[in-house]
């Protein structure tokens, strides 16, 4: 079936066109987002149905998981709504999505109609994620404003490998992550507010459960995420009366003072590309202060949160287990060894991202090794003994203020830990070794299960593509943002107003909170770790909520004549483009030309004798 003439593709445009008139009245700066967004949604649109073009030619039957999911999907098409297939093990929230927009549009229950409910899905989580990043853009603006980098985004997001590949398919993964952002795009307009009405309250409550009936382990996401930065929300918008900073003398009376302020809602939660792993730990430790003095506020704050935590545990009650259907085989396991495997996946798919900190961090060598006196401003700052402290405070100041040996001390913790976790918590699931239709198979066989030795050569590999997405992720190394709040400054103090680099910071280059990098971290830690099970599609949240924080970064080094240039500042998200595109492209050639049989060893077909194909 051609994806251009096919009467549901004008459909569609028609509703692209919609969309996109709504957006450009609810738009602060009309600079053409009608256009602008309508074509992003048909350029993602187009894509995804010549994709489905072809695997509806050459993959006309459910092939793989679909084998479940349509089936099931088209019993409860003929109204048998009491008839489920044990062995599926996600809610039943795609097949009920699916089934009432079919029915809205007049399509059948087929498989291509079916799949075709993913292509449409696709360009609105391009939309969701565009509309995402704008609010992290202008996190107090009342309306949208969408940047050149956020729409960018937007689409870089919908054409993630792991991600639009499915788009062709009938799996949860588009629509689980679409409702996700649906969920994140609502939470972001919360932080908006002091006080949410209570008709959004509901509409959180909703998204929640919502999200829950795509995946269970979305749980992560709009609860514990999505929850924790509503948390700190609510304790930021406290904003006690300032006070001036006391002489301190003593260790004892600093940590008293400190957490005097803490616990009036006076966190210490700078930009992240301020921090040092001192910073970290103060921010964690404020904001627990702050929580347990004011719980209250923070209930207040995040019961919505708490009702569809609540809901989840009861069904989990109900069922005897997070998985539907095959428990057997799903059994939450503890694997740390997860949270080593992200990096690299992260690595291989945002490679175009490091080139920025990459041509820095060459850049800087060479100024070293040529002897140039250039060197970029730096916020650490070398703190030298009060003879009116305290021996105990000087050397905790001493110690707060030496990056170098910060760094040391964080390389040497993540080697070591790292290291542990290959020694005793790496896990291979049987569907690993056994499957080789999935590219993890051949990753794990060409690598840690190649020789002992590899899983601890591949130790450096975790922490460099670590050490990349952090970087990436606090964004300029030079303050575009504002500067680090003094820990005893109430929030009602104008402290930046008379600051240049505030008057003149582009939006989009501000990195994240602290603490927004720390729950991500949690988030992404929690929904990956009870897995048994290595995929890149259990990698797609974490990788979506990460690329929606990174601030955009020229790809020349700041220093560098010419590096606010126009081809300077999009470089980066060009090359993700076409990056993506080039892996869609290979691994969709790979799936459509590249089919196999599975025998035995005397050449016998195995599994009915039908065809086999590569994917994710």
């Amino acid at each position: 079936m051609s994806a251009v003439a096919d009467s549901s593709f004008i459909i569609q445009l028609l509703r692209y066109g919609l969309i996109s008139m709504v957006l450009h009245f609810y738009t602060i700066n009309k600079i053409k987002p009608t256009l602008i967004t309508f074509i992003s949604l048909a350029t993602i649109g187009l894509l995804g149905r010549q994709w489905l073009s072809l695997v509806t030619k050459h993959v006309p039957e459910p092939y793989l998981d679909e084998v479940f999911h349509i089936p099931q999907a088209q019993v409860y098409c003929d109204g048998k709504w009491g008839q489920w297939d044990d062995k599926i093990t996600t809610p039943p929230g795609l097949y009920v999505l699916t089934i009432l927009a079919n029915k809205l549009s007049g399509f059948s229950c087929s498989a291509y109609y079916l799949r075709l409910f993913n292509v449409e899905v696709i360009s609105y989580l391009a939309l969701a994620a565009l509309i995402t990043r704008s609010r992290i853009e202008h996190p107090k603006a009342d309306g949208n404003q969408y940047s050149p980098y956020a729409i960018w985004t937007g689409i870089n997001v919908a054409l993630f490998p792991a991600l639009f590949f499915f788009s062709g398919l009938y799996y949860t993964d588009v629509i689980s992550t679409f409702v996700v952002l649906l969920a994140y795009t609502n939470h972001l307009g919360r932080l908006r507010r002091d006080t949410p009405s209570i008709v959004n309250n509901i509409y959180t409550i909703i998204l929640g459960l919502l999200a829950l009936t795509m995946r269970q382990t979305n749980i992560f996401w709009v609860v514990v995420y999505m929850g924790g930065l509503e948390a700190v929300h609510g304790i930021e918008a406290i904003r006690p009366q300032p006070v001036a900073t006391p002489v301190l003398t003593t260790l004892s009376q600093q940590i008293r003072f400190y957490a005097w302020r803490y616990s009036l809602g006076d966190i210490h939660d700078p930009p992240l590309n301020q921090t040092s792993p001192v910073d970290l730990l103060l921010c964690v430790v404020s904001i627990g202060i702050a929580a347990i003095c004011n719980v209250v506020t923070v209930l207040n704050r995040i019961w919505p949160h708490l009702i569809t935590l609540g809901s989840f545990v009861g069904f989990v009650i109900w069922n005897g287990g997070v998985v539907l259907g095959d428990k057997s085989n799903h059994v939450a396991t503890l694997h740390l060894a997860q949270m080593l495997y992200i990096w690299p996946l992260f690595a291989f798919f945002s490679a175009p991202l490091f080139v920025p900190q990459i041509l820095n961090w060459s850049f800087s060598i060479f100024l070293t090794l040529t002897g140039s006196t250039i060197r970029e401003k730096t916020l650490a700052t070398k703190v030298r003994a009060n003879s009116n402290q305290s021996t105990a405070l000087n050397t905790l100041n001493w110690l707060g203020s030496c990056r170098r040996v910060h760094s040391i001390i964080v390389l040497v913790a993540a080697l070591g830990a790292a290291t542990l976790i290959v020694r005793y918590n790496t896990i291979i699931h049987p569907f690993t070794l056994a499957d080789n239709r999935h590219y993890m198979f051949y990753v794990f066989r060409y690598t840690i299960l190649r020789a002992w030795w590899v899983r601890y050569a591949l130790v450096p590999a975790y922490v460099v593509c670590g050490w990349l997405c952090w970087t990436a992720l606090r964004g300029s190394s030079i303050s575009t943002s504002q500067p680090v709040r003094p820990l005893s400054a109430g929030k009602k103090q104008p402290a930046y107003s008379n600051n240049p680099s505030q008057a003149d910071q582009v939006p989009n280059t501000v990195s994240p909170s602290t603490s927004t990098a720390l729950i991500l971290l949690l988030s992404a830690t929690l929904s990956l770790v009870t897995a048994p099970l290595v995929e890149p599609r259990y990698f797609i949240l974490p990788w979506v909520f990460w690329r929606l924080l990174v601030p955009a970064r020229p790809v020349l080094p700041t220093s560098v004549k010419g590096s606010d240039t126009v081809v300077s500042r999009w470089s980066v998200s060009v090359l993700e483009t076409v990056w993506f595109l080039l892996v869609n492209v290979v691994t969709m050639y790979i799936f459509i030309t590249r089919p196999f049989y599975w025998k035995a060893a005397d050449g016998a077909l195995l599994d009915d004798g039908r065809v086999q194909r590569f994917m994710w």
